[in-house]
């Protein structure tokens, strides 16, 4: 590929990957407004505190079930109306959702909703972000491995998860100057409205965006539109490849749509264990929690913080990097099994030091305490680095390209509603797990690290037993790993693997 090719290939890969940012954008920002939702929307109601404990959990994370709401409805959009539009959509619900959370009594103040009052129109607002977020996530990644070659998709596809990194450190470095100078009577009456409503930004840029690029090849033979996708291939992979490309296109959508288990299930319930696995090894458990998991070691509250923003932010960054550059080098499988192992025996040292701090707060050995958490610490960098160079990117490429073009958008829905339900399952059970006066009684805080060194030894044993390697195929012949039903037959035959 020559470099003006290479270079439309990654801007419109950038361009797509808007959304991943916009994800990282709202997972980070929501962390800066966590006390001035309960103050302005929780606090007034005068509910009892395991009521205000729900609803203000509620109101934090809600948004989470949007995103199980907008994977699900994004494989139907993207097949019907496109990848292109549906990241345009995604722009737009989410640039309304921004302002609207932020400023939650516009419009609809005239009835009434000020104050407290106001919390239905807030959840409101944080469905939509969260159902633009859901579909960002399943449309960005399909656009990349669409208009990709495949001697750099699985580079490209990582530039998802590039993106998600980059919004959540932007967000952090937003918040700081938003807060910057001020009280925290700042932050409760003004600071979180302008926080929530700067998500507006990126938002804007990734409409932009996707009224400028063009519409994946793909989709447009889908569509029945072989002059437009013929021209786009060869802007792509040059004039020589592209006639192959369309043609090999073609062969796989002899019938533009087909039955979801066309290609046999267990194309499909991989997928979908990709994405439960990614979540059940408790990546957003640590970030979610990292300042609570800190102080439970030892560390003051500032340190907590000042450690999980700081540390955590520039390991992921890192890493994520990693992946990118050696994903079409290495393979995908070697990696995610390596980070599976990572997490595993990083999760496994976390278990242990909690009950190695129990035991030095009990024998008042002050220095004890103090080293098991920085012993934590370094363990919690190990286990992000061992996310962010596997689990965090690759899954990412893997959805996106192990599904055929014919079932893609219905089965890449299924997969990443499945990835936002587990999230969901895992935040919502992480201060259940760790609150617990039994389990703690027995585990010392440490029961819900164990049960994620769990889940990360069984996603290596099943990447090793289930997951094909797709390094350096092109979407099409992907397809060949799968079994394949013969209809002529009447029954499936499974493909050389």
């Amino acid at each position: 590929m020559n470099e003006g090719k290479k270079g439309l290939v990654v801007a419109l890969a950038a361009a797509a990957t808007l959304g991943g940012l916009l994800f990282g954008y709202d997972t980070a920002v929501i962390s800066g407004v966590t006390s001035a939702i309960t103050y302005n929307f929780v606090t007034p109601l005068h509910l009892s505190n395991s009521a205000a404990d729900f609803l203000s959990g509620l109101a934090i994370s809600i948004a989470l079930l949007g995103c199980v709401l907008g994977a699900a409805i994004a494989g139907p959009v993207s097949t019907r109306i496109g990848r292109k539009a549906g990241l345009l959509i995604a722009g737009v619900l989410f640039l309304i959702s921004s302002l609207g959370a932020g400023y939650p009594e516009f419009i609809w103040g005239l009835f009434g909703a000020v104050g407290a009052k106001a919390l239905p129109a807030f959840l409101f607002y944080r469905v939509m972000g969260g159902t633009a977020i859901g579909m960002a996530s399943m449309l960005a990644p399909m656009y990349v491995a669409e208009v990709a070659p495949p001697a750099t998709r699985g580079m490209l596809v990582t530039f998802q998860q590039i993106a998600i990194v980059v919004g959540i450190n932007l967000v952090y470095f937003v918040n700081w100057v938003i807060q910057s100078g001020h009280s925290r009577a700042y932050l409760m009456t003004t600071a979180w409205r302008h926080m929530l409503a700067s998500a507006a930004i990126p938002a804007a840029l990734l409409i932009v965006f996707m009224l400028i690029v063009p519409e994946t090849p793909r989709f447009l033979v889908l569509k029945d539109r072989d002059g437009e996708a013929l021209a786009l291939l060869k802007r792509l992979v040059g004039d020589a490849s592209a006639e192959t490309t369309l043609r090999e296109i073609k062969e796989t959508l002899v019938q533009h749509t087909r039955p979801l288990l066309s290609f046999g299930g267990l194309v499909l319930v991989v997928g979908i264990l990709l994405s439960v696995f990614q979540q059940l090894v408790g990546i957003n458990a640590v970030l979610y929690y990292a300042p609570h998991m800190f102080e439970n070691m030892g560390a003051s509250i500032n340190q907590a913080y000042w450690e999980s923003a700081t540390f955590v932010g520039i390991t992921m960054t890192v890493f994520t990097l990693v992946a990118t550059f050696t994903v079409d080098k290495v393979g995908r499988k070697p990696l995610l099994v390596t980070g599976a192992l990572v997490m595993a025996a990083a999760m496994t040292l976390i278990g242990v030091l909690f009950d190695v701090h129990a035991v030095s707060a009990t024998g008042s050995a002050a220095g004890g305490t103090h080293g098991a958490s920085y012993l934590a610490i370094g363990a919690v960098m190990v286990y992000i680095m061992g996310f962010s160079f596997s689990w965090g990117p690759v899954v990412w490429v893997m959805l996106a390209e192990i599904y055929p073009n014919s079932i893609r958008g219905k089965a890449m829905s299924i997969a990443i509603a499945a990835q936002w339900i587990m999230n969901f399952i895992v935040s919502l059970t992480f201060p259940m797990l760790d609150g617990s006066a039994f389990l703690n009684r027995h585990f010392n805080h440490g029961f819900a690290y164990w049960l994620y060194s769990a889940g990360a030894i069984l996603a290596a044993l099943f990447v090793i037993r289930f997951v094909p390697e797709t390094k350096g195929r092109t979407l099409e012949s992907i397809q060949e790993l799968w079994h394949r039903r013969d209809r002529s037959r009447g029954s499936s035959e499974p493909a050389a693997s």
